[in-house]
């Protein structure tokens, strides 16, 4: 039997991703404990509601923009892996490799174990939990959620699509209180403070937007189950605009609650805005349901996370740049359960090794806007060599948009490097870990081999031009 004979008998990823499964997963990965934290860090660096709003607005418009890169991107190459297929395709293994790594290294596997320990201290509201207690509770919250995806994406889905209906709902409700009681509050939306960081003005805006753009992130994997949508094509660019607009309404009328009750001051003063809030209008059992919100807010998170990172392993081990056993998909579950395995594995060691969600977090979001960079020029190099389909969706006002998102993204990586250049430097060591792993993987492979690069993409454009010349033609 031939290599090509044998891929066909394989188990393949089962198609059963629709339009809501879509908007849960990018919803539940993105709305996880941010919401709940990062507002009172970020009062901290601006004088007033008028700074901060303006930074949440600002990165609205940017992680919108983001979305339409991705939406595109994902219906030109609706295959499972996300990003990762898009940067092998455009700049070969090399890259493809360096993203996969990182993001099992540092990227989804941070996030899942720093979620897990957000989710169990509000578990600690309830029940006090010993450093070993904490640490077991997290790793057992991987293990569950690692347990659930192992047995079926579909129901992997209903647990994303149901804790997603409730932070949702729960959000709304928060806000709907917070519009109906907080008429009777004293508005304290114009108060103005003293800046009390020691950063430049643009040193304070550039820190504060990378926890805002962190509190956003999650737009870039819903194309990570592209190869397990019903209709891709249709579904990626409607379930990113939906999800997208739902997220950055909740997140605005959130902050507009949070400082209209608490003000400044008080927004500086606690590390559980709303569960404050909560109190103030409702008293002891509103800030016991925010509580619980949050845990259900993390889990569904990092289940989400779960079910779209893992899919980036599989899909390197099936192109044979990762471990082999990875390319694996269970004859009964139709899972990648050997690439589910190892990311629960790696995000519990991560989280014993590094111990702090503040840690786990540091290095995240500077590596996630590296491969940003690459996965925009991808978007220029996909349009250009008219890759896909004709009635792919396509984003609006390119190139102007893609260019301004790019800027943005570079802006942010320089001025990081520039304010905070050793917390970089370490970051951007566990990205290079994977430079000698690379090594191995790729010694002695062609470029070719399963790949599109350069002439490849000057082929394809003009077999499509020559193509629509001899239908003019006929």
């Amino acid at each position: 039997m031939s290599e090509s004979q044998l891929a066909d008998a394989q188990p393949r990823l089962r198609r059963s991703l629709g339009l809501v499964s879509g908007v849960g997963l990018i919803v539940g990965i993105t709305i996880g404990s941010g919401i709940y934290s990062t507002p009172s860090i970020i009062s901290t660096y601006f004088g007033s509601f008028s700074g901060v709003f303006a930074a949440w607005m600002g990165v609205a418009v940017f992680v919108l923009i983001g979305g339409a890169i991705y939406a595109e991107l994902g219906t030109r190459m609706p295959d499972t892996g996300g990003e990762y297929v898009y940067l092998r395709k455009c700049f070969g293994p090399f890259v493809g490799f360096m993203f996969g790594w990182s993001q099992l290294f540092i990227i989804r596997t941070s996030a899942a174990a720093g979620l897990a320990i957000i989710a169990t201290d509000y578990v600690s509201f309830f029940i006090p939990l010993s450093g070993t207690a904490h640490t077991a509770v997290a790793l057992s919250i991987i293990a569950l959620l690692g347990m659930l995806n192992y047995v079926g994406v579909q129901y992997a889905a209903v647990f994303q699509n149901g804790t997603t209906a409730i932070k949702v709902v729960g959000l709304l409700v928060f806000a709907t209180i917070g519009i109906v009681l907080l008429t009777g509050i004293s508005s304290h939306l114009g108060d103005t403070v003293e800046n009390v960081r020691s950063l430049s003005p643009m040193g304070n805006l550039v820190a504060a937007l990378m926890l805002i753009v962190f509190t956003h992130i999650g737009w870039d994997r819903l194309g990570y189950v592209a190869g397990e949508y019903k209709n891709p094509r249709k579904t990626i660019p409607r379930a990113m605009l939906i999800g997208m607009v739902v997220i950055i309404l909740i997140y605005l009328l959130t902050n507009v609650i949070y400082h209209y009750a608490l003000g400044m001051e008080a927004m500086r003063a606690t590390t559980t805005p709303a569960a404050d809030v909560m109190q103030l209008m409702i008293g002891p059992v509103g800030a016991a349901t925010v509580a619980i919100l949050a845990i259900i807010s993390a889990v569904g998170s990092i289940n989400g996370t779960m079910m779209s990172a893992t899919r980036v392993y599989y899909a390197m081990a099936r192109d044979g740049i990762f471990f082999k056993s990875l390319n694996f998909v269970h004859p009964t579950f139709r899972t990648p359960t050997k690439a589910i395995v190892v990311h629960c594995i790696w995000a519990g060691v991560l989280l014993v090794m590094r111990g702090s969600f503040e840690a786990l977090a540091a290095g995240m979001v500077f590596a996630i806007l590296i491969f940003y960079t690459f996965t925009t020029i991808a978007l220029f190099k996909l349009r250009s060599a008219e890759t896909g389909d004709e009635d792919v969706y396509r984003m609006p006002f390119y190139p102007v948009l893609p260019a301004i998102y790019l800027i943005g993204v570079v802006g942010l990586l320089v001025f990081r490097i520039i304010y905070e250049p050793e917390k970089s430097m370490i970051d951007f060591a566990f990205i290079a870990s994977g430079l000698p792993i690379s090594w191995f993987w790729l010694k002695g492979r062609s470029s070719d081999q399963g790949l599109r690069t350069g002439s490849d993409f000057t082929k394809n454009r003009d077999k499509k031009r020559d193509k629509k010349e001899d239908a003019s033609a006929s």
